[in-house]
């Protein structure tokens, strides 16, 4: 009878944590989720885990390393996932010091914690897109003037576009991001990366753009079902959207996808880094294009009002990723496009609107 793998996720009470945890005790390990001490609930997403007899939760925090040394020498685990992470990047700009102390200072003591007390643990670190920047590929160079003129259509990034981040997020995903390959080529651990693009899913934060989007739209589904019923018409009461730029295009994908990405990283032969993403990028325009589609409006315009306020100092406008490498090794394809993504927030926000919950 094979041994019970046991798995440690930090930030399981996250987007990515949560579904994490339900790959893994569907395929029978022991979860372990680390989390902070907060003075509020933040266990809603695991809700279908709780219960589970293979999983519990402790209380630690990456930027403590006395609290990830106890963690990793007490249960000595196969698979460390690091998912914990402060992730806004807009955040980043106003508290880059503590950016990058959970981002970065805190990988370095999960990996220092496994090569003094669990150097057989494998570790996953949760790398960004965010971390190319401005940075692209392409098969062919065009430039006129020393502006680069090639269409969107043939740029892309990979494993081998150089790393250029452009804010203090992405500088503190790079440092973890190095670090990991640093260990892995000094200390020969089992120490590898998925670069992350975009990924959404009917549980992601309510600050990020596209649940911004998504909850205004059920709330405007609402307001208009409640005005049909009151045989009333029109939108002049119902509030404005208000957004930064419409412009940047973000390669997006389904969380539950990309965490089928990490633990196949996890079972090879070999540690290494791979780009996850869908290969198509669309605009946050398109994104609220679908999301009012959805809702039967075609022109979400009078809707919407650019508001300076949501504008990073430092913007990136163009992120998509080509994953070849990941398809030849890991066998790993996603399973949802970009409409069907759209949808099910969309509709899982209509509901939770309708039930209150």
């Amino acid at each position: 009878m094979s041994k019970i793998k046991t798995a440690i996720i930090t930030g399981v009470t996250g987007q990515d944590g949560s579904y994490l945890s339900e790959l893994l005790l569907l395929k029978g390990y022991n979860v372990i989720g680390l989390k902070r001490r907060t003075s509020t609930n933040t266990d809603e997403r695991l809700s279908s885990a709780l219960n589970h007899p293979n999983f519990s939760v402790l209380e630690a925090d990456l930027i403590d390393p006395s609290s990830i040394n106890h963690v990793i020498s007490d249960n000595k685990p196969d698979e460390f996932y690091n998912l914990a992470a402060q992730s806004h990047v807009a955040t980043s700009f106003t508290q880059p010091v503590y950016t990058f102390q959970a981002n970065a200072v805190g990988v370095l003591y999960c990996l220092e914690a496994i090569r003094k007390y669990s150097p057989n643990t494998r570790f996953y670190q949760a790398s960004s897109s965010e971390m190319f920047g401005s940075n692209f590929s392409s098969n062919r160079s065009y430039t006129y003037h020393g502006y680069n003129l090639l269409p969107e259509s043939e740029k892309y990034q990979d494993e081998s576009t150089v790393l250029s981040p452009n804010s203090p997020y992405a500088v503190s995903k790079v440092a973890a991001h190095q670090l990991v390959q640093q260990y892995r080529r000094s200390y020969d651990i089992f120490a590898c990366a998925g670069v992350l693009f975009n990924h959404e899913s009917e549980r992601r934060g309510e600050t990020f753009v596209t649940r911004k989007i998504t909850k205004y739209v059920a709330d405007l589904n609402h307001y208009r079902g409640s005005l049909r019923a009151l045989q009333q018409e029109s939108k002049e009461n119902f509030p404005q959207l208000r957004l930064g730029n419409l412009d940047a295009q973000r390669d997006w994908g389904y969380a539950p996808d990309y965490v089928q990405a990490m633990y196949l990283m996890m079972q090879q032969d070999s540690p290494d880094d791979y780009v996850i993403a869908t290969e198509k990028a669309h605009s946050i325009k398109d994104f609220l294009t679908e999301a009012f589609n959805h809702i039967g409006i075609k022109n979400w315009e009078p809707y919407v009002v650019i508001d300076p306020e949501f504008f990073r100092p430092c913007d990136v406008e163009f992120l998509c990723g080509r994953t070849k490498k990941a398809r030849d090794v890991l066998g790993w394809t996603p399973e949802t496009d970009f409409k069907t993504l759209v949808g099910k927030m969309v509709d899982y926000d209509i509901l939770k609107r309708k039930n209150k919950i």
